[in-house]
């Protein structure tokens, strides 16, 4: 056994279905009363439950949550809930509303209880991703991890099939490279193995049975185990990429994970064998082949496989592998532009991942 560190996250987790009906007991838990409700314009419904389940004590609510956490956005955000009188946060919907409720409660050191309804992982991680004219940039410090997260399979029975698909990939994603990070250990391999195995074996029923509660749950289970990897250890070449193309060029952030992983991951295949392996054994029909896997995988779930279809131009490619390659960070195998150049470019043309980069 080789040496290692783990560092366990201290957050509240509760897990099932109906949770939401706890949230009270929670911020009494923390002994807080003036919960300020934060949602995207989509997730309006949401907020609608929350106060039903709250009653009067709601100080504040924000609807206004933006993909990739604009500053402009958390701004609005923050001026309103310093004027509501709030003592805490509550965010409910997918990574763009848990994103503001971190980068609102790292400003003001207010407890942040979420809700996750998509399976992005990031309710579990000290992770924050911010935009700035522009440009995405990502900081870790365990203020932004939120407090506690309530779990309620309930509010991803509607997923559309869609976002159930890329979402779940987004967060295999997580665990891929969680599996070579710098800093990986025996407890977050098995995070990771687990956390896979249950998102590859859910997310092609939900896509013929999308209101499957058994597979929702293993789905929803499986992106914790996978949220918990992206917050344990460090991140490498896809996650790098991800934010590149995403804060550079707008494209969604879970399509743009779930484009990008097959590739990310045949670049770095030389370098990782023992990663690779362990995927192999949790992806179906692998053959010992996880980018095999993967390609498999993401045939059954019918998920576009082009970052030109998400409205990324070929001209991009260019200004994307400039950006990728402009600031050094640890990979398992060293960055090059010409291989990450044609990396992108495969996935702008929706090619097949193949381990020949």
């Amino acid at each position: 056994m080789d040496s290692f560190e783990y560092n366990c996250n201290p957050a509240r987790i509760v897990f099932g279905s109906g949770t939401i009906k706890e949230v009270p007991e929670e911020l009494a838990r923390a002994r807080l009363s003036k919960p300020f409700l934060l949602s995207t314009p989509q997730q309006v419904s949401h907020i609608d439950t929350l106060k039903e389940v709250l009653g009067d004590v709601v100080s504040g609510v924000f609807t206004e949550a933006t993909m990739h956490t604009p500053v402009e956005v958390t701004e609005k955000a923050l001026e309103q809930l310093k004027s509501s009188g709030a003592d805490s946060i509550v965010s409910i919907g997918g990574g763009s509303t848990v994103g503001l409720g971190k980068a609102l409660s790292i400003r003001t050191g207010l407890f942040h209880l979420t809700i996750p309804t998509t399976y992005a992982g990031s309710e579990v991680t000290p992770i924050l991703g911010e935009t700035d004219a522009g440009r995405k940039t990502t900081r870790s410090d365990p203020k932004i991890l939120p407090s506690a997260v309530v779990y309620d399979v309930d509010f991803t029975m509607s997923l559309p099939v869609g976002l159930t698909a890329t979402s779940g990939v987004n967060a295999i994603a997580h665990a891929v490279e969680a599996l070579y990070a710098r800093n990986t250990n025996p407890v977050i391999n098995l995070f990771a193995q687990e956390g896979v195995k249950a998102l590859a074996s859910s997310l092609p029923v939900l896509i013929s049975e999308p209101t499957s509660q058994v597979a929702r749950s293993s789905a929803l289970y499986g992106a914790w185990l996978c949220g918990i990897c992206l917050g344990s250890v460090g991140m490498s070449i896809h996650h790098k990429l991800c934010h590149t193309l995403g804060g550079s060029f707008n494209l969604p952030h879970s399509e743009t994970h779930t484009i990008v992983l097959p590739h990310a991951l045949s670049y770095n295949a030389p370098e990782v064998p023992a990663a690779m392996k362990a995927l192999a054994e949790v992806l179906p029909e692998s053959e010992g082949d996880a980018t095999r896997g993967l390609n498999i995988l993401l045939k059954k779930l019918n998920v576009e496989r082009g970052l030109k279809a998400l409205g990324m131009q070929e001209s991009d490619i260019d200004k994307a592998a400039d950006i990728a390659v402009s600031n050094p960070y640890w990979n398992p195998r060293p960055i090059e532009r010409g291989p990450i150049r044609e990396l992108i470019r495969r996935a702008w043309a929706g090619e097949e991942a193949r381990a020949d980069l």
